[in-house]
């Protein structure tokens, strides 16, 4: 859909109608208020028209191969698309407060049911979950490590577009100086090489380091000292992480939660801090004997990954993190044909938390789809 409502040339036309109509989740930005000293525009679907509008002028824009271009547009459609959720009035005010996180959750699980590819998804995601820091970013202390990030999982430049869309569908006062703010931004990201291009480490272990690390040194050729293989698993129920192991991990131990619930008889949906706290210690036995192992959890945000991964870095681990998925339907097929299906409720509440893995997480990361072949990143 976004490919055939994506304007092209010579005319550029955009038919805000067509688009309305092909997306709910653009007809629900309808009525959401706005602060009205950066937003005069009036409500939140009225600033998306007008941002969407203004991308199609930018020469920049139009200059883009084709796929490049059908990609920022579904960015800008997505780039308030959680303020629904998000708006509250405050001492008056209207706020947004976390609608950029919020938004990279949202664009997710609405591009992965629509079926957009994984990369693909990932890219607009993460555009979102961006999407205000050229506004600001010479504020930001840690403007490095976004930039870096932003440039291993999707591109600077293209985040620099879309904040230019962005505050160019608006109507308020100080529109000149973001831009300039935008173009130091870019000029930022050029000099630290990583405007177009992912941002090269002297290692993949370097790179962990420094995302690990406040302060360090991104050309700092960190000594690898790992001494131990440990594989992370990412994936919602129904995924096929038990396949994916006896598949590509034969013999290897597994810690699995799956399995430590059982033993303990403790439900799904139980107290779980015991199941947790067993797991762990199953880690570090294993750990403390320098013997490769594979974490079978659904792990689906990075907070619960930073954990396991954590823990395994402090034991010098070499960690490979497998975010394992599939289509909407596969999942649930499968999930249907298990001796003791999670509830569908249940999942749809994990999709909603679920932040894909990126590279700035591990030494090696790999985005597998189960219903097809992995791509490694």
């Amino acid at each position: 859909m976004f490919e055939e409502l994506c304007p092209v040339g010579p005319q550029w036309t955009l038919d805000w109608d067509a688009v309305r109509s092909a997306f709910p989740w653009v007809r629900a930005l309808e009525g959401v208020p706005q602060d009205p000293i950066h937003h005069a525009e009036g409500d939140v679907a009225t600033h998306t028209r007008m941002a969407c509008e203004a991308l199609v002028a930018l020469p920049e824009w139009r200059a883009r191969p084709e796929p490049d271009r059908v990609r920022l547009f579904a960015t800008v459609l997505l780039h308030d698309v959680a303020k629904p959720f998000r708006t509250q009035i405050e001492d008056g005010r209207i706020t947004a407060h976390g609608h950029s996180r919020a938004g990279d959750l949202l664009a997710r699980k609405l591009l992965w049911e629509m079926g957009r590819p994984i990369a693909w998804r990932e890219h607009v995601a993460a555009l979102v979950r961006h999407h205000q820091v050229p506004l600001w970013a010479l504020e930001r202390p840690d403007l490095d490590q976004i930039a870096f990030r932003v440039s291993l999982v999707a591109r600077n430049d293209d985040l620099a577009t879309l904040a230019r869309a962005d505050i160019l569908g608006r109507i308020c006062g100080d529109t000149e100086s973001v831009l300039e703010n935008i173009a130091l931004f870019e000029e930022y990201c050029r000099e630290r090489d990583c405007l177009d291009r992912p941002r090269l480490f002297p290692s993949d272990h370097a790179r962990f380091q420094y995302f690990r690390t406040p302060g360090r040194d991104p050309n700092y050729a960190a000594y690898d000292d790992t001494r131990v293989e440990v594989t992370v698993l990412s994936g919602l129920p129904g995924v096929g992480k038990d396949h994916w192991i006896a598949s590509h991990r034969p013999g290897w131990p597994v810690v699995s939660l799956d399995s430590v619930r059982e033993r303990l008889g403790i439900a799904p949906d139980g107290d779980q801090r015991a199941v947790a706290a067993a797991a762990f210690e199953e880690a570090r036995v294993l750990l403390r004997a320098g013997e490769r192992f594979v974490w079978n959890a659904t792990n689906i945000s990075r907070q619960l990954r930073d954990r396991c991964i954590g823990l395994a870095a402090d034991y010098r681990a070499r960690i490979t993190l497998i975010g394992l998925e599939a289509p909407q339907a596969v999942i649930h097929a499968r999930n249907r044909a298990r001796p003791e299906p999670v509830p569908a409720a249940v999942i749809d509440r994990l999709v909603g938390k679920w932040e894909a893995v990126d590279l700035t997480e591990a030494h090696a990361v790999e985005r597998v789809d189960t219903a097809q072949m992995s791509t490694r990143t």
